[in-house]
């Protein structure tokens, strides 16, 4: 088991990871602001058939999924380019930012990797406006989620799908007013791992609710605020 998470995350929260698999410390440069460089959402995309990766992706990673004979695709868009010479927007920073699971592909699917449409062709495409999806949204199961994105709310559950939307006040992220719900979350199983305390977030007895209501067990990774290091990836 790999665990890819943002190398700025507390060393008490690596020791916690630590325990469930190999803590991989994940950091680039050059590519994105210096705020999101260690975000493992930025720059790989866990659909259900295959690990879907940018291609300027530093080379030392991978050789660490090689060594761990992780399966894997390599993407057509790099992170940080958009393809129009000396302009850049928004997605150039979103190819890889979809959320995925066994049933939906949720992005702003004009900007979406193609290998990642190829590989989830299967799956319900539901279309989002913000393009940070996978930061701002978290699926639980094929029905549940949260989500700290009141546009992503109202089309999921226009949907059908039930979740918990939440304020992103309180998550912290480095030169940013805030983070968001997305980012402080991973799954493994049953369990589900958090950047932080949840007791330090103000609506954490909200969101401690609705995960117990849905049985997962929860782990809190260090003793302080929700941090949003573009989400925990197990592999």
């Amino acid at each position: 088991m790999l665990i890819i998470i943002d190398r700025n995350l507390p060393k008490e929260a690596k020791e916690k990871l630590a325990r469930h698999g190999q803590v991989v410390e994940f950091s680039t440069e050059g590519f994105t602001q210096s705020a999101v460089s260690g975000h493992p959402d930025i720059f790989f995309c866990k659909t259900p058939q295959v690990l879907v990766i940018a291609p300027n992706l530093p080379e030392a990673y991978f050789r660490i999924l090689d060594q761990h004979s992780i399966r894997y695709e390599i993407g057509n868009l790099r992170v940080g380019e958009n393809g129009e010479k000396n302009k850049i927007h928004h997605s150039a920073f979103i190819h890889y930012t979809a959320a995925v699971n066994d049933e939906y592909l949720i992005h702003t699917l004009q900007y979406t990797e193609p290998v990642i449409l190829q590989n989830c062709h299967y799956l319900k495409k539901i279309p989002v406006r913000q393009g940070y999806t996978r930061c701002n949204l978290f699926l639980i199961n094929k029905k549940h989620y949260l989500t700290s994105d009141t546009g992503i709310d109202e089309t999921l559950q226009r949907y059908g799908l039930e979740g918990l939307c939440v304020s992103p006040d309180g998550i912290v992220l480095s030169g940013f007013q805030n983070g968001f719900i997305g980012g402080t979350i991973g799954i493994y199983g049953e369990t589900v791992f958090l950047t932080g305390s949840l007791q330090q977030y103000p609506e954490g007895q909200k969101v401690k609710h609705y995960l117990e209501e849905l049985h997962y067990e929860i782990v809190e990774l260090y003793d302080g605020p929700l941090l949003d290091a573009g989400g925990i990836l197990f592999i």
